[in-house]
């Protein structure tokens, strides 16, 4: 068992020569050392916000369990609220994170909107899921342009790999819009792709009817519903990550798995937090001419 001093706090991490990852020989400490160099990035997205993590106590191949509320061996220094009268864990600090980390966490989730504002969402995301054969070009292809017709509609964007098979498009907004206004927004715009590509988009939300089409997601953005933290491993069998990406970089053409624990902190520090617009330095977009075109263009 070793052990590990975060903010004052000194953590006995369980079984820390673990592996994780086995093909890539990646330990759980190695994981929380990963954590440790993304922290002051990851908790921007993940500060205030109901955090739900997925425990793999067996593996990431094992089965995975739902944790929300603080679990009673949490020490009492864990961050976290009360909420609807359970007492949730927030994700505010480092040593919270490497607590997660420890108990179990592999994948970090949050909500849309804060515990202390809630239905008021802080950014639109839109999610696009790959077709049944994993073709990764028509994410791509969809993704530069939706970021056109954002960028028509007077919105800057920020594309991600989910971590995971698909990508998300991040739209930063002021934080007076309700759930039911920016899902006006996400139905308009997710119909005209539908409208544009029906050969390659659909909105079928059950996997088996999609057949090989990529799903334009418009619906998860909505109350409870969560998406990765950014910067979050996912468990999957290459120590996938969350990852910002740049609009030439998804020109050029890239794929999730480009994108892992083991190059993540380069990546950093070579081109800086790429989700910075969305957390630390946050556009606060208006979204009132959209709402107003749509209100004035419906049925």
């Amino acid at each position: 068992m070793g052990e590990i001093e975060v903010d004052g706090h000194l953590i006995k991490i369980t079984n820390p020569e673990k592996l994780i990852w086995e093909n890539q020989g990646i330990t759980k400490m190695d994981y929380i050392q990963y954590l440790l160099d993304v922290s002051s990035y990851l908790i921007q997205h993940a500060k205030e916000r109901l955090l739900m993590i997925w425990v793999y106590p067996h593996g990431i191949y094992g089965k995975k369990i739902e944790k929300r509320s603080v679990p009673q061996t949490a020490p009492e220094w864990v961050s976290h609220t009360f909420y609807k009268e359970k007492e949730r864990i927030l994700l505010n600090d480092r040593a919270t994170l490497v607590w997660a980390a420890n108990y179990g966490a592999i994948e970090f989730h949050v909500p849309f909107d804060r515990h202390d504002k809630t239905d008021y969402p802080l950014e639109m995301v839109f999610d696009l899921d790959p077709p049944e054969d994993n073709s990764f070009d028509l994410v791509l292809e969809v993704a530069i342009k939706l970021k056109h017709l954002l960028e028509s509609l007077g919105l800057a964007s920020v594309p991600r790999t989910s971590g995971s098979s698909g990508m998300q498009v991040f739209v930063p907004i002021q934080p007076n819009y309700t759930f039911e206004q920016t899902r006006k927004i996400n139905t308009f715009v997710a119909q005209y792709f539908a409208e544009q590509m029906s050969q390659h988009i659909t909105l079928e939300r059950v996997v088996s009817k999609r057949g090989n089409k990529l799903y334009f997601d418009y619906l998860q953005l909505w109350r409870g519903r969560t998406m990765p933290v950014v910067y979050s491993a996912r468990a999957k069998s290459e120590p996938t990550v969350a990852t910002p990406l740049t609009w030439e970089e998804v020109e050029a053409g890239i794929k999730p798995t480009d994108f892992t624990i083991l190059n993540m902190k380069k990546r950093i520090q070579e081109m800086g937090d790429l989700f910075n617009t969305v957390t630390t330095e946050k556009l606060n977009q208006s979204l009132d001419d959209i709402l107003n075109f749509i209100e004035k263009n419906k049925d």
